[in-house]
């Protein structure tokens, strides 16, 4: 994007008990620092497909999320730069309040197609349908998060902004898949990868994962699916004091939908011996910190 900035990005060494017990290194990869609203992951996931519109004349975006969305947000400000019209079809009834994300993405002159949950899934598998193309003309179809061959090869780019090679472990959250199917795309068979799903029972995801590789996966993949808290987008108070913690010895400001899920997945796994003596660990904080104002003032302290 005209306007991002990559070179914000740094990796910040995250050293306590756990990692001196253990003999590991811990670094995370701070993607939250590269831009206020298309931060950490989302801009990679959407490089591509913003090109790809451009490149075949498409003046408009379409794309799929919920109110609460990072890559909504994302993908409004980011095409309003190439001054791309978009339109936002949300899961849901239009709320009474907007959300933050909504009048964020508004303000980037986003519009809205707000539908019921069983009709958004059905849109969502055939996003062509002659309803919207009816309501919002030709639009080009971004997947919702970016999910598709051309967000994962954004995603790969993740790990060449700087080298990573020296890393024996890369962990990442894990959503719609896209990212981690770049991560795995980027590196070498020395790595392990591991990815911690932010959601409840989602086995499909492996599947996922494997047709967007178009390949079978790694045995250097695991994906683990024990630190959901509840489901996508829940929490716990445990979560949230976690979130607090590692704020004030850190300074690094987590999301409670992803990346602190990772990060206590990251110790508590370290506390099972997940990871050998002298590993060296990558985390990747994938941003979407404009999730976390959904949460009730007081609950952070960042």
């Amino acid at each position: 994007m005209k306007h991002m900035q990559t070179n914000n990005i740094s990796i910040d060494p995250v050293e306590n008990e756990a990692t001196f017990q253990k003999k590991v290194q811990l670094d995370i990869l701070r993607l939250d620092k590269m831009h206020p609203v298309v931060s950490g992951n989302k801009w990679f996931k959407l490089q591509y497909y913003i090109q790809d519109a451009l490149s075949k004349g498409f003046h408009s975006l379409l794309t799929f999320g919920g109110a609460y969305s990072n890559h909504i947000a994302a993908a409004a400000y980011a095409a309003n730069e190439y001054r791309l019209k978009t339109v936002g079809v949300i899961r849901g009834e239009e709320p009474q309040q907007w959300s933050h994300t909504l009048q964020e993405a508004a303000a980037s002159h986003m519009q809205f197609a707000f539908l019921p949950r069983n009709e958004y899934d059905a849109v969502k598998r055939n996003a062509c349908s002659s309803k919207l193309e009816q309501q919002f003309g030709k639009v080009y179809v971004i997947p919702e998060g970016g999910f598709g061959p051309l967000g994962m090869q954004g995603a790969a780019n993740i790990l060449r902004i700087t080298d990573t090679s020296t890393y024996t472990h890369i962990v990442a959250a894990v959503g719609t898949g896209t990212t981690i199917s770049g991560i795995i795309q980027a590196t070498g068979a020395h790595q392990q990868i591991t990815g911690i799903s932010a959601m409840k029972h989602t086995f499909s995801l492996n599947d996922e994962i494997q047709s967007l590789l178009n390949t079978p996966l790694p045995g250097r993949f695991r994906l683990v699916h024990d630190y959901h808290f509840g489901g996508y987008a829940k929490y716990t108070p445990a979560l949230t004091a976690f979130m607090n913690t590692f704020y004030h010895t850190t300074n690094i400001p987590l999301d409670f939908v992803y990346t602190a899920k990772m990060m206590y997945g990251i110790f508590d796994l370290m506390g099972k011996d997940f990871f050998p003596p002298w590993s060296r660990i990558l985390a990747i904080h994938s941003g979407g910190l404009q999730g976390n104002r959904s949460l009730k003032p007081g609950v952070l302290v960042f």
